[in-house]
Parts: structure tokens; sequence; C-alpha cells
């Protein structure tokens, strides 16, 4: 069960790393933006980003 985890973590990591490394300057704008948002919207993303994932490991198994 632990191999899946950091299959799981490793792979995270590399969507992770795809933006910044194709798109620098696109990427710090973005977060740029994302830092003005009020603390409700960036819980409703955070919110949405979680039940996304966890949606799809659902249909996994």
């Amino acid at each position: 069960m632990g191999d899946y985890w950091l299959a799981a973590l490793g792979l995270m990591l590399v969507f992770e790393g795809i933006m910044p490394f194709l798109f620098p300057e696109s990427w710090r704008q973005t977060l740029g933006k994302l830092s003005q948002l009020q603390d409700g919207q960036m819980r409703f993303i955070g919110l949405s980003l979680m039940l996304s994932g966890l949606l799809l490991i659902y249909w996994m198994k």
C-alpha cells in the first residue's frame, strides 16, 4: 500500500511541475492572480480540487 502512496505523490509532483517548467511567465501571472482571491474563494477552489480527485480515484476502482 505504501508503494501506491509514493507513486501517487510522485505523479502529483510531476503534474505540479509541468506548468512552471513549460510556461514560467504564465504560471507566475496566474499565481499573482490567485494571491488576490479571498479566503472563501480559495477554499471553494481547494474543495473542488479535492472532490475532483476523489471522484477520479473512485472511478479508477
